[in-house]
């Protein structure tokens, strides 16, 4: 039963939940119509633009063009994008400014215009961020002009580079990839993620290039550690093992991200759906952007999802 399930649901299609809950936002000034986010404007980039492709409704692609538009009115500085609108997000993180770039290469399969900007925020960036052979500063001032205080090097933002930027352009990135797979190879046989995002925006790196040996072991190491954080009754992962208790919808909408592209877990994706459907966490999540946008890519992965 499990395994038919797993070949008719996965990766999941919703577009009857997704077009609900985009008007809904919109409705409650939520997204795009909030305040501007990168991460959330990246994920949700790729949803508007996975519309497009499943549905051809060239209101998506508009769409798109004006969110592309807000972020770099709003967030956009000489090199690279602010985290964030709000005074709080100041600074530059290299793991949001990478799904970024993801989500403009994904228009430049439509656009080619974007496809060059995605190429000229690496170029600008990877210089600033990337210490060769040594590792990639998380977050940086938000000139780039040095590291942000109290903060140090990524462990994912390698891995996060290597594989943007390859599927980006390998010709046109020859050198930026070559320092990011030299970090790769340094850490990706040691490397140990505990919480369920990393876990599985790293399951979600990994299934682009299923054979690498690096992306062989991570798959298998993550995977070995999710057991650890599944919760079920009533069906979710906790933020990491031993606590229960805490849990964040947005966090289970990436592992469910990264569930759907290594088709593994699919009855626990439906299951956290399902539950975090009606979760009220009674704090700022509850109407957060990030919380909703991720769930539509729990629903739809679409372009998130490689197609071979």
């Amino acid at each position: 039963m499990i395994a038919a399930l797993k070949t008719l649901m996965m990766p999941l299609k919703d577009i009857a939940y997704v077009e609900q809950k985009l008007l809904w936002m919109e409705e409650h000034g939520i997204w795009p119509n909030g305040l501007r986010y990168l991460w959330t404007d990246a994920f949700g980039l790729v949803l508007l633009l996975s519309l497009y492709k499943e549905t051809g409704n060239t209101d998506y692609l508009t769409r798109s063009e004006k969110l592309v538009q807000d972020v770099y009115r709003v967030l956009g500085r000489e090199k690279g994008l602010r985290i964030g609108e709000q005074p709080d997000r100041d600074g530059q993180y290299f793991h949001y400014l990478a799904m970024w770039v993801f989500a403009l290469g994904c228009y430049g399969r439509i656009n080619s215009a974007y496809r060059d900007m995605a190429v000229k925020l690496v170029k600008d960036i990877h210089p600033c961020f990337v210490i060769r052979g040594h590792g990639v500063i998380w977050k940086m001032q938000e000139d780039l002009s040095a590291p942000y205080p109290g903060f140090g090097l990524g462990a994912m933002d390698a891995y996060d580079g290597y594989v943007v930027y390859k599927l980006l352009d390998e010709e046109l990135l020859t050198s930026e990839i070559d320092d990011m797979l030299g970090l790769v190879k340094r850490s990706y046989r040691t490397l140990t993620i505990d919480q369920d995002l990393g876990l599985g925006m790293m399951l979600w790196l990994c299934h682009f290039f299923p054979s690498e040996n690096w992306s062989r072991v991570q798959t298998q190491v993550c995977l070995n550690h999710i057991d650890k954080l599944w919760i079920t009754p009533p069906g979710y992962f906790c933020r990491q093992a031993g606590w229960h208790e805490i849990k964040f919808a947005f966090t289970n909408y990436g592992l469910s991200l990264g569930l759907q592209s290594v088709d593994r877990y699919p009855e626990r994706v439906l299951a956290l759906n399902a539950y975090f459907d009606h979760y009220k966490s009674g704090n700022e999540y509850d109407t957060n952007a990030i919380t909703h946008v991720m769930a539509c890519t729990s629903h739809f992965p679409g372009l998130f999802i490689s197609p071979s």
